[in-house]
């Protein structure tokens, strides 16, 4: 995996990080957080995406 890619993988998971801090505190609902999370795939493209979920 390239430095690049290695960085996406980071900032993909830290995304999911905040997002579920905004899902479980209401900011967002859950059909919002599903919206968002497949955005950042495709602008992350991460290779691990299956893992995290």
């Amino acid at each position: 995996m390239s430095k690049e890619q290695t960085a996406n993988e980071v900032k993909y998971k830290i995304t999911l990080k905040l997002l579920g801090i905004l899902l479980r505190n209401g900011l967002i609902t859950s059909e919002e957080y599903e919206k968002i999370d497949a955005l950042n795939r495709q602008t992350f493209l991460p290779q691990l995406a299956k893992v995290y979920v």
